[in-house]
């Protein structure tokens, strides 16, 4: 079986003078290989195509038969790199964490250990008749979180 540690070596090495950066490496039943890059700008169709042929090139069919997909990651798949974080600040995240918690608001920054996010809520100040929208700001440990997500508004 061809090994993801191979391929990710391979990948980082190809995507090393390029914008385009790793998201993931899956590699699942019968070497059938799934390999998602992304870039800060969005990638093109011949980003994958043009990483897909480095990698055909690098791997030996004669010696171990695989499928292989090059793919941008999904523009509402969960982020799966700290850099996503980063490429996401200042837009509309979901958040769901590992408790259950369904949270939404924009992501307004991120570091190595966690990020923090802007949500309105809407509450009735004391004497008050009408509720007013208050902004909160809540910082999650990526190890708190199941998944976060960017939102797509219409």
């Amino acid at each position: 079986m061809i090994e993801k540690n191979e391929i990710k070596t391979l990948v980082e090495e190809f995507l090393k003078k390029s914008p385009d950066y790793l998201v993931d490496v899956i590699i699942a039943t019968g070497n059938t290989i799934t390999v998602e890059i992304d870039n800060d700008n969005g990638v093109n169709i011949d980003d994958c195509v043009e990483l897909s042929r480095y990698l055909e090139s690098k791997l030996d069919r004669d010696a171990e038969d695989f499928e292989l997909t090059v793919t941008s990651a999904g523009l509402t798949s969960p982020f799966k790199t700290h850099r996503q974080y980063k490429k996401y600040e200042g837009k509309e995240v979901e958040v769901l964490t590992k408790k259950g918690e369904k949270v939404k608001g924009v992501l307004k920054s991120s570091n190595d250990n966690n990020f923090t996010i802007e949500v309105s809520k809407m509450v009735k100040p004391e004497g008050a008749k009408r509720k007013t929208e208050i902004k909160e700001e809540q910082t999650y440990n990526y190890d708190e979180i199941k998944y976060t997500k960017y939102l797509i508004r219409f």
